[in-house]
């Protein structure tokens, strides 16, 4: 078929006429076509510099690792970085670079694709002429031969799903230098708290475990000292919010008068700016009369 044209593969069963085993399109006609699938190789670094990191357990030996100089890897945190060369030891570590700096918990990958080899059958068929009733003798397919022998179809064991076993990852408390404390502001100084955890009693100690009970005189001084802290802080509430309609009637009359004392000084502006002006027109036409006096 042509390029984007349908193809439906069927397969011939016994007991059937036939039966469709997939659909596809075709995408490209040519005689040597390769077929890959994704792989993805998964390392972690044993020695981490600045831009700099040795990588073990994605490689087996030097030999893979020359492959796959120049190749371009990539952490699960986002950081790019490229396969250098091998190192001396020949068990599949390498030295990697990259764009910034790795932590020892990080996972290096590097996607790749490799090519799956697909095997090619010939069965020469010398004379079409057969028996009448007995039909074609195609040869049977792997699957028919194994079910007519009762054998398992093989399993390869790397590519049978595994449990992944994720280590926690713990991390190291934040050590601030003596130097940066003094520095600090007080706010931001690491507290005396932190000193006092180390001190506390053991939940096993019976400090910890004792319980308080309280006497009824304590129990009754109790209740009346919480009643008096309510009483206070309903007083409290209640005169803050007296304050505040005061404070909202005082502003308002203030800027009411404000406004009025604004409207005022504009018409003592306006007049005192007329008056000058009337001024100045009389002296400039005094001026005017003395000089065709002259």
């Amino acid at each position: 078929p042509p390029p984007s044209g349908g193809v439906p593969p069927s397969r011939a069963a016994p007991r059937r006429t036939f039966r469709i085993s997939a659909t596809g399109v075709v995408l490209e006609l040519a005689a040597n076509l390769k077929v890959v699938k994704k792989l993805k190789l998964v390392g972690a670094p044993f020695k981490v510099f600045k831009n700099t990191a040795f990588v073990k357990d994605m490689f087996t030996s030097a030999l893979e690792v020359a492959k796959f100089e120049g190749a371009a890897i990539r952490t699960v945190s986002g950081v790019r970085g490229q396969v250098k060369r091998a190192l001396k030891a020949n068990d599949g570590s390498f030295r990697a670079t990259f764009e910034d700096k790795l932590l020892r918990s990080d996972l290096i990958l590097l996607k790749a694709w490799v090519p799956v080899p697909q095997p090619t059958l010939y069965n020469p068929i010398c004379n079409l002429l057969v028996p009448h009733g007995k039909g074609y003798a195609r040869m049977r397919s792997a699957a028919e031969v194994r079910a007519e022998l009762g054998v398992a179809p093989p399993v390869a064991k790397d590519s049978l799903y595994k449990p992944v076993e994720r280590v926690t990852r713990r991390f190291n408390k934040l050590a601030v230098p003596k130097a940066l404390q003094a520095a600090l502001p007080f706010k931001s100084k690491p507290k005396q708290d932190a000193k006092l955890g180390k001190k506390r009693l053991k939940k096993s100690s019976h400090k910890a475990v004792r319980a308080v009970v309280a006497e009824p005189e304590e129990r009754a001084a109790g209740i009346f000292m919480q009643q008096l802290h309510t009483m206070y802080n309903e007083r409290e509430r209640k005169r803050k919010r007296a304050a505040d309609t005061r404070r909202a009637a005082h502003d308002k009359v203030a800027a009411r008068e404000q406004a009025a004392k604004d409207a005022a000084n504009k018409q003592v502006r306006k007049k005192h700016h007329v008056k000058q002006g009337l001024a100045e027109k009389r002296q400039a036409r005094a001026g005017d009369k003395h000089g065709d006096d002259d």
